[in-house]
Order: C-alpha cells, then sequence, then structure tokens
C-alpha cells in the first residue's frame, strides 16, 4: 500500500469524479485509475463502483476513506517534523547546570530560547559540581553545560563570564563589619568546604588562592553543597569561600563579604561535544551567543 495511491484515492472519493481528481493531482486520468485498481488489488475489496455516469463509494470506500485520510495526515505530520528537526526547530536539548550562577543565567536563555524554537524541549540537568557534567558530556547523556572551568578537551567551550568567590562569615564573626575582607585575614580560621574527593573547581581555586597569601586552610567540616555550606557557616562551623552568586540563598546568620588580596575568579563556561552535529545544539548555541555574554 503505498502513500500515492491513498492519496489516488482520497481524491476520487472527495471528487467522485476521476477527472476532477485527475486535475487536482496533475496527474492523468489513467494512471489514477490505474493507481486507485492498484490499491483495491491491495486491499482486496473493492473501494469504488464505477459507471459510464457517475462514480461512488463502496461501503468498504465509506469506512476505508476515514483511515486513508489519517494515514495521510500523518504521514504529512511526520515529514513536517522531519524537515523541522533537519533544521534544528524540532527535537530535545539536554542542558546541564551546575551551581547558583547557572541557574542566574537559566531563565534569560531559556526564554530567548523558547521563543525562537518553541517546539524543541529543553530538558535540564542540575548537578552540584561540574565533574559531573563532563563525565555527561563525554558520555552523551546530555547535549551541552554550564559548568566551571576548567573544561578539558576534547570538549568544546565558551567562557560566559567570571564571577568572584567571595567570604562567608557568621553574622557575628569579628570580620563581618568590614565592607571586605583581605584573604590573608581568613588564615587560622576554621573553614567548611566542599569534598576534596568531589573533585570541586571551586575548592580547588580557593585552595590556589590561600596558597598564594601563605596558608592553608584548615577544612574542620565538609558539605555536599553549596546550600549546606552556608547553613553550616550559620551554625558557626566556620567560614567559608563561595561564589558571591550564593548569596541570593539567602540564610539567617551569614553575611557575604568581597575578597582581595588573590585571584578569587572562577569563571562559567558554556561546554559541549566538538564533533556533535545536531542543529538542535547549534542553534542552542547561537541563542547562547546572542543573549548571553550581557547577563553577567
Amino acid at each position: 500500500m503505498e502513500l500515492r495511491h491513498l492519496d489516488a484515492f482520497v481524491a476520487v472519493a472527495e471528487e467522485l469524479h476521476f477527472g476532477r481528481a485527475a486535475h487536482r493531482l496533475h496527474v492523468t486520468q489513467p494512471a489514477l485509475s490505474q493507481q486507485v485498481k492498484h490499491l483495491e488489488r491491495d486491499l482486496g475489496v473493492r473501494l469504488l463502483e464505477r459507471t459510464t455516469r457517475q462514480v461512488r463509494l463502496t461501503n468498504a470506500g465509506t469506512v476505508f476513506v476515514e483511515h486513508a485520510r489519517r494515514v495521510l495526515g500523518e504521514a504529512d505530520r511526520a515529514r513536517e517534523s522531519v524537515l523541522l528537526a533537519d533544521e534544528g526547530e524540532r527535537g530535545e536539548i539536554r542542558v546541564g547546570l551546575t551551581g547558583v550562577m547557572t541557574w542566574r543565567l537559566l531563565p534569560r536563555m531559556s526564554r530567548a530560547y523558547r521563543q525562537r524554537f518553541p517546539l524543541v524541549r529543553l530538558e535540564l540537568h542540575p548537578a552540584v559540581f561540574s565533574g559531573a557534567h563532563l563525565d555527561g558530556l563525554a558520555e552523551g547523556t546530555i547535549d551541552v553545560a554550564f559548568l566551571r572551568t576548567p573544561v578539558p578537551p576534547p570538549l568544546a567551550s565558551r567562557i560566559l563570564l567570571d564571577e568572584n568567590l567571595a567570604a562567608v562569615l557568621p553574622e557575628e564573626h569579628p570580620l563581618a563589619g568590614r565592607p571586605e575582607v583581605q584573604l590573608a585575614e581568613l588564615a587560622g580560621e576554621p573553614f567548611v568546604s566542599y569534598p576534596a574527593r568531589q573533585g570541586s573547581s571551586l575548592r580547588d581555586t580557593a585552595m590556589r588562592a590561600c596558597a598564594s597569601v601563605g596558608f592553608r586552610p584548615q577544612v574542620v567540616q565538609e558539605a555536599p553543597d553549596t546550600h549546606t555550606v552556608v547553613a553550616l557557616v550559620g551554625a558557626g562551623v566556620g567560614v567559608a569561600l563561595l561564589p558571591a552568586s550564593a548569596e541570593t540563598l539567602r540564610l539567617e546568620g551569614v553575611v557575604f563579604r568581597p575578597v582581595a588580596g588573590a585571584d578569587l575568579r572562577v569563571p562559567i563556561a558554556l561546554a559541549w561535544r566538538r564533533d556533535d552535529p545536531s542543529p538542535v545544539l547549534a542553534g542552542f548555541l547561537d541563542v547562547a551567543e546572542d543573549i548571553l555574554p550581557s547577563a553577567g
């Protein structure tokens, strides 16, 4: 059973005239008649009663014409979907998100992307640390990720913005009243940090910065996520160095202060597989290029 045979039959069923149906489909009348006969032979039933004066549907034809219309409609929709997918306008994209700042970038990016590509589904994959998204990109479980640098090859990436680490202090801490804290002033303080085994680039940046001013932080408590780190600081367990955007968590008993005296920048990048040919990914990267440079 071929789609062109269904198309021929539906045209005759609607026109009830082979000449008009042939004109509508831009084929000759004999060719149209042969297509209908092929369909009847495939089905093993007569669909049309033909006389020299009229054409009418048989009972089987009356039932079958509705099925034929649905099949042709589905075929048209499938063709349209395939064309849209090939142009990156239909499908899905799996997006990895890391940290508070990436959640702040997401609304602007998401609104712009949905407006331009309303038929593409955004599937969001949050993670606490960038390492999970590096694995996801390598394994193909996500398509693109907002994460902390460094981004190892062979992944492709683009830096979106630099964020600074801030000192997170209990509100009763002697340094909490300062407008700015010198990093060296935190030497000797108990620290709350992410677990070393989880490979956090934020922890690594903090450790390098502290070493550059002459001390190694004494980590007294590790926590698996930013919210817990801030909560432990508020409980008086210690101090922490976290991205300034974490202040949006707004937990009681905690203050965030800018830090001077060392390089505490933590770049945020967009990363993807360099060899990924997906037109959906290409569309996402185009929107990111337009929208995100001003997001910071």
